[in-house]
C-alpha cells in the first residue's frame, strides 16, 4: 500500500507523482486549446515540441531523485497531454481527492490508477457531479486550505476559470478542522497576462512562513491583503505582470529550505538564495508555454508529518 499524507507545500517530500510527455500527439488546432498562452504558441509556430517536454521532465525528476524522493510516473494513454498532474488530483492531510476536470481531459486520471489502487479506499473521495476543482487552485497550508475559484457569473463566463463556489463549499465540509479560504481570480481566455489560470500561477507559499505572489491575480484587494497579513509584508516576495505570465509563483518545494524553479528566473533566485534558500534550477521554459510550470507538473503523495 502506499502511505498519502500531505499538509502542507513545503514539508520534506517522501512521494510524488510527476506528469509525462511521451506520445502527447500533436500540435492541438487553435480551437482546441483552453488556455490564452497555448493559443499564443500554436499562432506564433512555437507551441512546445515532445521531445523538448520531455528532456525538461526528465531534469525535474533528476532533481526529485537526487534528495529521495520516489517519483511515481503516468502510465501512457497515445496521443494525450499527461504533463499536469496537479490537476487530476490531490492529497490533503490523509485523503487523496479526485476531482471533476475538464471533459477534454477526463481520461488522464486512468494514467494514474495504477498508483490509486495501492491507496487504501476509505482515503479516496471522488468529488460529486456539479463540483469544480483542478488541484492547481487547491493549497494545504498547515491550519488553512487557500482555493482559488471563480464565483458563477466567471464560471460560467471563462474556460479558465476551472473551480467554482460548489469546490470551495465542498473542501469546506469535507475539512471541517481547516479554515477553508477562497480567492476570486483574475480570468481571461485571450490575453495570458490578464490571466492566473490558477492560484499557483498568482502565489506559492515556501519556506516555514514566506510567499511568492502577484497582486494582479487577484480579482479582490481585500484577498491580497488577507495573505499579506497572514504571512507578513517582509515575508512576501512580489513578482511583476511578466514574471507571472513566465510562471515565477508556479515553483516547486521539496523541503522548506530547498525550492525548484524555471532556470530562467534569475531575479527569483538571487532573491532566493539571499534569503538562505538552496535553489535547484531546472529548464522548464517550453513546457511554460502551455501555462503550466513545475508545480502544475507534480501531485505530491506524502510530505513528512
Amino acid at each position: 500500500m502506499i502511505d498519502i499524507f500531505v499538509n502542507d507545500e513545503t514539508s520534506p517530500l517522501k512521494a510524488v507523482i510527476l506528469g509525462a510527455a511521451r506520445r502527447i500527439g500533436r500540435t492541438p488546432h487553435f480551437e482546441e486549446a483552453y488556455d490564452p498562452k497555448s493559443k499564443e504558441h500554436i499562432i506564433a509556430g512555437t507551441y512546445p515540441k515532445e521531445a523538448d517536454m520531455v528532456a525538461e521532465i526528465k531534469a525535474f525528476s533528476n532533481v526529485l531523485e537526487k534528495y529521495g524522493v520516489k517519483v511515481y510516473r503516468p502510465e501512457i494513454i497515445e496521443d494525450y497531454n499527461q504533463i499536469f498532474a496537479r490537476d487530476i488530483g490531490f492529497v490533503i492531510e490523509d485523503k487523496f481527492i479526485q476531482p471533476t476536470i475538464l471533459k477534454d481531459r477526463k481520461e488522464e486520471i486512468k494514467g494514474i490508477q495504477y498508483i490509486l489502487d495501492e491507496i487504501d479506499s476509505q482515503q479516496l473521495v471522488v468529488v460529486p457531479e456539479g463540483v469544480r476543482i483542478e488541484g492547481g487552485d487547491v493549497m494545504p497550508w498547515k491550519d488553512h486550505i487557500f482555493v482559488g475559484y471563480s464565483e458563477k457569473e466567471d464560471f460560467d463566463k471563462y474556460v479558465v476559470a476551472r473551480t467554482n463556489r460548489a469546490g470551495l463549499d465542498f473542501l469546506t465540509k469535507e475539512f471541517p478542522n481547516k479554515k477553508v479560504k477562497g480567492f476570486q481570480l483574475n480570468k481571461s481566455d485571450e490575453v495570458a497576462k490578464d490571466n492566473a489560470l490558477h492560484l499557483d500561477c498568482c502565489f506559492q507559499p515556501i519556506g516555514k512562513n514566506e510567499a511568492i505572489i502577484y497582486k494582479g491575480g487577484f480579482k479582490f484587494e481585500e484577498d491580497y491583503n488577507y495573505l499579506k497579513e497572514y504571512f507578513g509584508e517582509e515575508n512576501l516576495i512580489h513578482i511583476n505582470r511578466d514574471e507571472m505570465y513566465e510562471m515565477n509563483s508556479n515553483v516547486f518545494s521539496i523541503s522548506p529550505k530547498v525550492v525548484v524553479l524555471e532556470k530562467n528566473f534569475t531575479r527569483l533566485a538571487t532573491v532566493l538564495e539571499k534569503r538562505g534558500f538552496t535553489v535547484e534550477k531546472v529548464p522548464y521554459s517550453e513546457i511554460s508555454k502551455m501555462e503550466g510550470l513545475l508545480r502544475c507538473s507534480t501531485l505530491p503523495l506524502e510530505r513528512a508529518k
